[in-house]
């Protein structure tokens, strides 16, 4: 008979409690301070509220009425360095963390009155809420989008469970840069069901990044029970499972939320790694707005009222009054000065509307439709102190020749010598001499500890590396292959290409993508994708993509300097072929946003980039059109030369887009588009298209082939051009 052995684990794995002894022991200023956080959070979320109720908030209201306890606790325990993040209901975590940053020291709210500061970060969240530009992005992250680094708020996140990821990133970035700081990612039992939560618990503990990981278990994801999202409904359990020591604790109660953090703190920077803690809570409202949840059938009264005797705002008072912390007139005092502060911080952006009983937003405090766009990505000033070379411009002398796969991982390395803020980040780029595509050749051995090795989690390496960037690195991040992109959409998508905006501006950004198109090679419909047209969807990415080596080197030293999300995109057509390089200069860069006339001509003007830059030049050849080839290099709507392009076509008066991947998913349509809206007047023919067919690359060879566009394509679709126009102009001339 086979024999059944329990499995024991060494990680911590513990229900936290604490008594009113413990509580004794406690500073009593920090206990009143919690008192009158637990007030104000309380008071601002029931203005938050009211206000909606008015019409004066634009978007949900997501209150966290019940779940103040926990936010209060845990930010009682952090600094002003720590830094956090949250979900779409982070009113009380957010407030809490600012108004703590705004806090002098010492301050006792039983002896004093909330400074000005204090008040003004009150005052600068409920703006933030309501849209206007006082608030701390000016207006445009509102309820669910809410930031404040100076207070170590870098970003709440309105998609569930987008956020454990940036503060692996933020921690990661820390424990490198030894600042001593932790980060603490708020989310919810719905988003702990979620691969990206786990993706990041494990990459946390892998890398031993200063993190805790809070879950507030409201027992609801919307109306989900949590017994119904999951077997095993004791969340903290999936901490030891990963190696993260996990901390049940009762998240009505502030002060056993605070002493748990504090133990987390301890342990992490004493041990090393993150910690997860489950905090037991409850919303008292319905998702968004001001009903219970059993208004809408989900949840039983009987629930909810027991829920209600716990309330934090009353318990906790209560009990620091037992222990002769705080009388009840003082509490008093406290929760209706708690009120007026919120109150007034309502009366200073609204008015009475003209001819009726209402209030009104005061106008002058929306932001300027003018500015609606600033932000999305930013100058490039940055890059005004880098030098710009182009091929033309290194004499002969200076040069030699090398593959460009060579280039490839020698341009990283040089990279990472000029700065040593730069990691990068992937699937087996530690190994096989310079990863899967030797892109990382001569990295591997100059610099392994700025390798970072990942798991196979896409969505979860890549929201990591935006935390690192949002916390002072500059992560470059190889993704395989461009259709594994997909599984990392969220991230790049949502996240990356939006951050910028959403908050507000003003903060950089860098992150670079690299990933290689590998169409051609017999990988198959799932690995032979070029996603750069999905890229170029969202205008917060730039896009390069270089044909030849010398400009490999200057686009990929561009992107790792800039300061917005830059899409390298490498062809593997392209890596054994051999072009000129400096011999010894590469630091010089490319310009973002420039193309390149790869052959002079007048008959047409061919618009492509990367493998099909050197096919499009020998077509022109091999017909006899005398065609202009333009190289694009920057492929971004908001980054096309469309000088250089309007230059050619003004020349030439007509227009072929030669790319080699599929029509849907190509470039093709929207410059083409583009082209008719600004060159119209001066084209003589409809603008061709050169691409690929409607299907994905398959593994068989002839079918592969027939679905990707080529030299014949190329060669035709010129001779149809210039024939259309009735003669060969370019083999007349």
């Amino acid at each position: 008979m086979p024999t059944l052995e329990p499995i024991t684990t060494t990680t911590p794995w513990v229900r936290f409690t604490v008594s009113d002894d413990d509580m004794r022991l406690e500073d009593p200023a920090v206990l009143a301070r919690m008192a009158e956080q637990l007030f104000l959070i309380r008071h601002f979320e029931e203005v938050v509220l009211q206000l909606k109720g008015e019409s004066l908030l634009h978007g949900p209201a997501h209150a966290s009425i019940g779940q103040e306890g926990g936010a209060v606790g845990c930010m009682s325990a952090l600094t002003t360095g720590d830094k956090i993040n949250g979900t779409h209901r982070m009113h009380h975590q957010f407030l809490a963390k600012v108004v703590n940053s705004a806090t002098p020291a010492g301050y006792d709210p039983r002896a004093a009155e909330p400074s000005f500061d204090m008040r003004e970060m009150v005052r600068r969240t409920l703006a933030e809420i309501m849209g206007l530009t006082p608030g701390f992005c000016g207006g445009r992250g509102g309820s669910m989008h809410l930031r404040c680094p100076e207070a170590g708020v870098l970003g709440s996140n309105a998609i569930v469970g987008g956020n454990p990821p940036h503060a692996v990133g933020y921690a990661f970035a820390d424990k490198i840069l030894k600042t001593g700081n932790i980060s603490v990612t708020f989310f919810g039992d719905g988003a702990l069901q979620m691969g990206t939560s786990a993706e990041a618990l494990n990459l946390a503990a892998l890398y031993d990044a200063p993190v805790i990981f809070f879950v507030e278990n409201n027992l609801y994801a919307v109306s989900t029970h949590v017994r119904e999202q999951t077997r095993e409904p004791r969340l903290s359990s999936r901490g030891p499972a990963l190696g993260v020591p996990s901390i049940e604790v009762d998240g009505m109660d502030p002060f056993a939320v605070r002493k748990a953090t504090q133990w987390a703190a301890e342990r992490i920077r004493r041990e090393r790694g993150p910690v997860l803690i489950e905090a037991q809570t409850y919303r008292f409202y319905h998702q968004q707005g001001p009903a219970p949840g059993s208004a809408f059938g989900y949840r039983p009264k009987a629930e909810e009222e027991e829920w209600r005797r716990r309330d934090p705002v009353r318990a906790f008072p209560a009990r620091l009054a037992d222990i002769g912390v705080l009388t009840g007139e003082q509490a008093a005092m406290l929760s209706a000065r708690a009120r007026r502060i919120v109150e007034d911080a309502a009366n200073t952006m609204t008015e009475p509307e003209p001819g009726s009983n209402r209030r009104r937003v005061i106008p002058a405090l929306w932001p300027s439709t003018a500015e609606v766009e600033d932000g999305i990505r930013g100058d490039l000033s940055e890059l005004a102190s880098a030098r710009v070379r182009e091929l033309e411009d290194v004499p002969a002398s200076e040069l030699k020749e090398m593959k460009f796969i060579e280039v490839m991982g020698e341009a990283m390395a040089r990279n990472m010598a000029r700065d040593e803020r730069v990691y990068l980040l992937g699937e087996d780029v530690h190994r096989m001499r310079g990863g899967t595509a030797g892109a990382t050749r001569g990295v591997v051995d100059r610099f392994p500890e700025r390798l970072v090795a990942t798991p196979i989690c896409e969505n979860g390496f890549t929201g990591m590396a935006l935390g690192m960037a949002m916390n002072g690195l500059r992560p470059v991040v190889e993704i395989m292959y461009p259709d594994f992109c997909l599984v990392a959409a969220d991230q790049l998508f949502n996240q990356l290409a939006k951050v910028r905006h959403m908050f507000g501006g003003g903060f950089p950004m860098p992150v670079v993508v690299r990933s290689r198109v590998s169409a051609g090679a017999g990988y198959g419909s799932q690995h032979s994708m070029d996603a750069s047209g999905l890229f170029s969807l969202w205008p917060g990415w730039r896009i390069v993509a270089p044909s030849n080596p010398y400009d490999y080197i200057g686009l990929l030293n561009a992107a790792v300097r800039c300061d917005d999300p830059v899409l390298v995109v490498e062809h593997n057509d392209l890596f054994q072929t051999i072009g000129p390089v400096p011999a010894e200069d590469w630091d010089y860069i490319v310009p973002l946003g420039k193309a390149r006339i790869a052959r002079p001509g007048g008959a047409c003007t061919v618009l492509t980039y990367l493998s099909m830059v050197p096919v499009s030049v020998a077509a022109a050849g091999e017909t006899g059109i005398d065609a202009e080839v333009i190289d694009l290099r920057s492929l971004d709507p908001l980054g096309l030369d469309w000088e250089t392009v309007g230059a050619s076509i003004r020349k030439t008066n007509r227009v072929v887009i030669v790319e080699q991947t599929a029509r849907g998913t190509g470039h093709g349509a929207r410059i083409a588009q583009e082209v008719q809206e600004r060159f119209f007047d001066w084209l003589d023919a409809p603008v061709l298209r050169v691409s690929g067919t409607n299907s994905a690359p398959v593994v068989s060879k002839p079918l592969e082939a027939a679905a990707l566009a080529g030299p014949a394509e190329v060669r035709a679709a010129l001779v149809k051009m210039v024939a259309d126009c009735g003669h060969l102009r370019g083999a007349a001339e």
